[in-house]
């Protein structure tokens, strides 16, 4: 953890869910204690169908939702995409851009990343910005270098406008059930926070750096208290409330 810096426990469900099932992020708002809200922000990226629906559903409770990706642009001629204007109308609060699975599957590059995340924080709205490298890249020793090439080309120059938060997912770590060592993950996350400062100055010491990567309830406690972890990106785990909430109940 960072000191003065409140914890965020974010949820991506992925391509999952669907209107008729809302019971799990129900149970979510329901459990999610104000004592406990008082100390973390709990946050689920639904698919882009659920938001209008969660956003209602959550609307009076601590619980924020938020997308999975967003168009750089606010409206046009795009067809098939979705604007952060459209996200923020539906109730979603934040958009995770740059996920390894985007970057992969649809061939986004750090410079499309850049300008979703330009876009979402111009809407003054929390843009989690993803980045890890793969398994080749950590064997021959160049996860530090992947780390900065990334953030330099992703992370806008200002946070004026909204909220930056980082999410260091290793690649091969999503998913697999495998995680690093926590001596690993506190130099990446070491070295992500000492990159921030020297580019954004203080600002730098203020941006919540969230870890991802096969994140449960049995290993949170101890990845919640790696120095500079502020906080999850969970994926599978994030699909049932008992385990979501298990992972939050790292910060009791």
């Amino acid at each position: 953890m960072t000191p003065g810096i409140k914890p965020l426990v974010a949820g991506n469900w992925k391509m999952n869910g669907l209107n008729s099932a809302t019971g799990e992020l129900e149970k979510m708002r329901d459990q999610f204690k104000s004592t406990l809200s008082a100390k973390i922000d709990l946050l689920v990226c639904l698919p882009f169908t659920m938001l209008a629906k969660a956003g209602d559903l959550t609307s009076r409770s601590p619980v924020k939702i938020g997308a999975q990706d967003c168009h750089s642009e606010i409206k046009g001629a795009h067809t098939g995409d979705i604007s952060i204007e459209m996200i923020a109308d539906c109730g979603g609060e934040a958009v995770i851009v740059g996920h390894s699975e985007r970057r992969t599957d649809h061939a986004e590059t750090s410079t499309q990343v850049l300008q979703k995340a330009q876009s979402v924080l111009h809407w003054g709205h929390m843009a989690i910005i993803c980045i890890g490298e793969s398994e080749a890249q950590r064997k021959q020793g160049d996860t530090l270098d992947v780390l900065k090439k990334q953030m330099s080309e992703s992370i806008p120059d200002s946070a004026d406008n909204g909220e930056i938060v980082i999410a260091y997912e290793p690649i091969w770590a999503i998913g697999t059930g495998l995680t690093p060592t926590v001596g690993d993950i506190e130099e990446a996350h070491r070295f992500m926070r000492s990159y921030l400062v020297e580019r954004l100055g203080d600002k730098g010491n203020a941006i919540r750096l969230l870890y991802g990567g096969s994140v449960k309830p049995s290993n949170a406690a101890e990845l919640m208290a790696i120095d500079n972890v502020d906080g999850a990106l969970v994926g599978g785990a994030s699909l049932k409330a008992d385990d979501f909430l298990g992972i939050c109940a790292a910060y009791e």
